[in-house]
Formats: C-alpha cells, structure tokens, sequence
C-alpha cells in the first residue's frame, strides 16, 4: 500500500498582477461528476497572498480545464488583519451555501508577522468569496497567544462543528526555534469557538513545526494529513477513532520528496479527498507552493 504520485498537475504562468508566483495550500471542492475546483494561494510581485483557483478533470490523466481570471478572495484593506494575504485552509459546507476558513496575516514590529483565523462565505464555489466580518473569527488568546493558522473544518452535526488549526506554544518563529503545533476547537455554529489551547497532534523526535492540517472521515475513522518540519518539509499522517486522540501513522500513509524537480526537496501542505471510491491527495512540493501543486492516490 502506498501513494502512487499522479505528478504535478498546475503552476500559474505568472501573467496575472495578483499571482505571479505559487499555487500553495490546494483545496479541492468537487463541482461535477469527474471535476474539481482546486483552490489555492497565489503571491503578487510583493508577495501578498490571494485564493484563485483552477478546474481540473480527474476523468483519466489530471487536465486543465478553465482557470480563475480575478481572485475568489483578496487582501484585506489596509490595516485589517489579513492586509498582507490570505492563505486558504479550507472549504465547509454550511446552510446557506459555501465557507473559506483562512489564515490572514499581516506585517509586525518586531516580530516578522501577525497571524489570525478568518471567514469568507458565498453562495456556491462557483460565486466570489465575501468576507464574514473585517476582523478575525479566531485571533490571539490566553489559550493561543503566539499565533494561528491553517484552519481545517469539519461540521459534525447541526449545531456541532470542529476545527483543526496550528499554533506556535512559544514566541519565537524563527527556524528551528519555533514550536508550532496542531490544536483542536469546537463551535455550535462554525463562527464562535470554544478552545483549551491543548495540543491535539504533538512533534515526533527530530520535528518542531506541523502545519496544515486536512482531515477525512471514513469508515468509522478520522485520517489526517499534514505538512511536518524537521531536516526538511514532509507530509505525515495520523489517524484517530473519535476525532481528538491521534495516533501517527507516518510510515503508513506518509509522503516524503522524491527524485521529482518539483518535488525533490520538500512534500507540503497536503489535502485530502475522496473520489469514486478512492482517497486521493492535492499536495504542494519545493518552495511551498512556488512549484504548484501535484496529486496522488492511495492504492491499496
């Protein structure tokens, strides 16, 4: 059993004002039979980050098949939370259509960045995005004092929903210096959250950053992916029966570089998803996205 690599599937040419460069963070949302609207972050010539988005058909060989022209979701104003960019964590479903859950930042002294959770919403993955409110739906707390990021949503029931997000445990964001790690929340309506500031998916031995977390549910189980740090970018896994204690699965379901261009330094920023039948992954490779994004498939 292993994951066999489909390749790289999408990098944006760059003729675009508002993406340049990286197709970081892929978020794929199923819009026909054998479609799929990947949406993922861009970056500027000034690196601020916007979701755009690109329609493949996973019929046969993964094909183009139309590609955003403007931003489904741009910075904020000047002097919001996310005026520095948006980094997309994922797409829920909800009663009156569509969610983005993202990672908005902006610039600080003398920290490098500010970090905060934000909400956009439309009516169906094919509308633009509009923002929930001009400030974060999960900021710095007593329980997340440092930073928050990434956020993975799942609605559990109608008034149940869980959240997975990263968070440093220590000031420092510096390489090798930071702990960033995955914590768990809840919400009755996937706008107000109640967190503890526990840590739901700790570091093995040689790692001090996880990120992005993207979890499945599926026969009787949780699965997640996720990107980890330690002597370079990897995807790990884990796997849990009731959504809250994980065991790590790495050497299962783990997906390391390869001898890929592409791909050849780092595995990041993974997502999960199921289509006819099969669990597939959307993951980005080198330079965080800077190489686009690849897919893979789990055969078993």
């Amino acid at each position: 059993m292993a994951w066999k690599r489909l390749g790289r599937v999408y990098t944006p040419d760059g003729t675009k004002a508002w993406a340049r460069s990286h197709a970081a963070l892929p978020v794929p949302v199923q819009i026909g039979a054998d479609v799929f609207r990947f949406f993922f972050s861009t970056r500027d010539e000034t690196q601020r980050s916007s979701v755009g988005w690109v329609d493949l058909d996973l019929s046969s060989t993964p094909r183009i098949l139309r590609e955003a022209s403007e931003p489904a979701l741009a910075p904020g104003v000047d002097g919001a939370f996310d005026d520095r960019g948006v980094g997309i964590g994922c797409l829920t479903p909800a009663d009156d259509g569509v969610r983005i859950y993202y990672m908005g930042w902006n610039l600080g002294v003398p920290a490098r960045w500010r970090n905060a959770i934000g909400l956009a919403q439309a009516r169906t993955p094919l509308d633009r995005f509009e923002r929930f409110s001009p400030g974060p739906i999960l900021d710095r707390s007593p329980e997340d004092p440092y930073t928050l990021s990434y956020p993975w949503v799942l609605r559990r029931g109608l008034d149940e929903w869980w959240m997975w997000y990263g968070s440093n445990l220590t000031p420092d964001v510096s390489d090798r210096d930071m702990k960033h790690a995955i914590k768990f929340c809840r919400s009755p309506d996937g706008i107000h959250w109640l967190r503890d500031g526990a840590v739901a998916v700790g570091f093995t031995s040689d790692e001090y950053a996880l990120a992005r977390p993207t979890v499945v549910y599926s026969e009787g189980s949780f699965l997640m992916c996720f990107a980890c740090r330690g002597s370079h970018y990897r995807i790990g896994c884990c796997r849990s029966l009731d959504g809250h204690k994980w065991d790590r699965i790495d050497a299962e379901m783990g997906l390391d570089r390869s001898s890929e261009s592409w791909e050849n330094e780092m595995t990041c920023y993974p997502a999960l998803f199921r289509h006819r039948g099969r669990l597939w992954l959307a993951y980005n490779g080198n330079g965080y996205g800077a190489t686009g994004f690849g897919l893979a498939q789990w055969e078993s």
